[in-house]
Formats: C-alpha cells, structure tokens, sequence
C-alpha cells in the first residue's frame, strides 16, 4: 500500500492551494473529482486581490465571459427589482480549478477519484477510494478535507460540529433575450436562498441553494415563478447538483484536531450571505500549508485563520438584511447602494 505524509481530499482551490505550498520535503497524494460545480463560477473582489497580491496573472481561457459590473436583483414574493453594481470575473469553474491544480508539483500524487472511507489509528490513516471503477487504499500521516460542503472528512471525524447544508442545483440553457446576464433571485415561496442568472459565452446557468427536502421541486417551482418578470429559460442542456455549506455561528468552522484538517468550504470559510468560497478556500489552504513549517501546525492555522472567522462573523450580521423579507424589502425599497435608473 502507497504511504505518504499527507492524503489531501479534494482538488479544487482549497486542495490545490495547500499542495502547491507544502513544504517540499513533504510527500502527499491528492484525491479528487474532475467535475464542474453548480456554484455560478465568480471570482469575488476578495478572490481577486488573491492573485493580485501574488502578483498571479489569470490566463484568458479561464474566463467565461465579460468582467461583470452590474446585477439585476429581483425579490419574487415581494415583486421588487433592482440594480446593484457588483465587481466579479466571470470564469469556467472547471478550466480555473484545472488551471490551478497545474501550480501543483509533480511529487504530489495526482489521483482522480472520490474518497468513500476513511479510518485512523495511532500510526495514520488509511483512505479507501474508488477510481476508474476500482477500489483502493492509501495510507497517510496526516488527512486534509478540502472536499467541499459534503466533505466525507468532515462527517467522519467532526461528526458532531453540524453545519446548515443546502443542495445547489443548476441548469444550462441557450441565451435567449428574455433573460438578464446577470441576476440574483429571491424567493421565499422557493428557497430561504437565493438563486441566479449567469451568462456563461453561448449559454446562461439558472442556478440555486435549496432546503434538501423536495429541493428539485422548489427548483422547478422557481423556474415558474419567475416567469412573471417575463424570464421564460427555455428548455435545459445540462444539469448539475452538488451539496453547498452555510455557517450559522462561528462555532462550526472546524479547522481541525491536529492530525485531520479541514480547509475552504469543508472547514466552513464559506460565505453565510452570498455563498462566496472560493476566496476563503485559497487563504484557508495557503495558510494550512504554511502551518507545516512550524512545531504546532493547529496553532498556527487557528491563530492565522482568525481573519477569516471574524470577516465570517460580519457576514452572518449582513445575512439578514439578504434573507429576510422583511429586512431585505426595506433595503430594497430604500435604493440603498443601488444603480439608479
């Protein structure tokens, strides 16, 4: 059986982050899923500073579409429109995760697949995983959960630490002129979320977070219900799903217990407001792997994540001026920080 110091799950920013700066004396393998994420693909301001201060170009085949400045914000229940001007680069989630696993060295293993098990005793941890049909194991020191808000690293070492889970689910369709580029959607009769509209080159995605139960229902119910503001999608190319995480407190970001670590949307470092991730999932994996270089890895991680919680904390004060109808109608109404006509 293959050993190696580190068994990362996950490949997406988080993972490929943390093994791109690990300490080259270090062996991992890295364990992960080469699929696209319903999540819109939005690189916030915050992901964006990421890069600049890294001095990090962005190579153009990454991106989707134009720089996005605007965003049509609708409340559905309470029939209200607005503008908001926002500041995202609209990216192939896929091409940018795949893009940034290539920083990551050759001597870390490269294994695609997903993770079904994985145990632990006083000598390590062994991962079982299934890949091209088959399954194996491997064995590692440490375990890192990069895998995302359904993080199998998480349920099986944190069982306790719960965290609100919601299923995003996303359709592609042809870009017809009924449809906004760009826009976010309230409501409440179809999600406490949100959903959106994003222009993707030849296509849109109508995409959002739903309570588990009868989440397919809900979507399709959304689909109808914003027809009223003349938004007729059509019918769908693809479809995608996967499971999205939310903070409620500060209490359910987990970073770890010293031998398992947890980084980006597994650990919690997701946005409670707008679901924003990808950001928090590169400073949360670069600041774990710089960890390695010290005596007391958790300390430091703890110690160095302290921004991120706290920028967290504001968000969940923010929330409810997004998710309350009442909060939320009242912003709205008010044209507070919105485009005006």
């Amino acid at each position: 059986m293959r050993e190696f110091d580190f068994i990362i799950i996950g490949g997406g920013p988080a993972g490929a982050v943390f093994a791109k700066n690990l300490n080259e004396k270090y062996s991992a393998c890295m364990i992960y899923t080469e699929s696209q994420k319903p999540c819109g693909g939005l690189l916030s301001e915050d992901a964006q500073k990421y890069f600049t201060d890294r001095n990090t170009a962005l190579p153009d085949y990454i991106f989707a579409d134009s720089r996005i400045t605007c965003v049509d914000t609708f409340d559905i229940d309470q029939r209200l429109a607005r503008k908001y001007r926002r500041f995202y680069l609209n990216i192939d989630r896929l091409k940018f995760d795949d893009w940034l696993r290539g920083f990551v060295p050759k001597k870390t293993e490269k294994i695609t697949g997903r993770a079904v098990k994985i145990t632990g005793d006083e000598n390590g941890f062994r991962v079982t995983y299934i890949s091209g049909g088959k399954q194996s194991e491997v064995r590692g020191r440490y375990v890192i959960g990069a895998d995302g808000g359904d993080s199998i690293v998480r349920k099986t070492f944190f069982p306790e630490r719960k965290i609100r889970r919601y299923v995003s689910i996303q359709q592609s369709f042809r870009i017809n002129a009924s449809v906004p580029d760009y826009a976010c959607i309230f409501d409440r009769k179809s999600t406490v979320c949100c959903a959106w509209i994003i222009r993707k080159g030849e296509n849109m995605l109508f995409g959002g977070a739903f309570e588990p139960k009868d989440c397919r229902e809900s979507f399709e119910k959304l689909k109808k219900r914003i027809e009223q503001y003349g938004i007729h999608l059509g019918q769908p190319i693809s479809t995608e799903a996967c499971m999205l995480s939310r903070p409620e407190n500060t209490w359910q970001i987990v970073p770890g217990n010293g031998r398992v670590f947890l980084a980006g949307e597994a650990a919690g470092f997701v946005s409670p407001s707008s679901f924003e991730g990808i950001s928090r999932a590169m400073y949360s994996g670069e600041i774990l792997a710089k960890a390695f270089n010290t005596s007391r890895p958790l300390k430091y991680y703890k110690k160095h994540t302290a921004k991120l919680r706290f920028v967290i904390m504001l968000k969940l004060l923010k929330s409810p001026f997004m998710y309350s109808p009442f909060l939320r109608k009242a912003v709205m109404i008010s044209g507070i920080t919105a485009v005006k006509k």
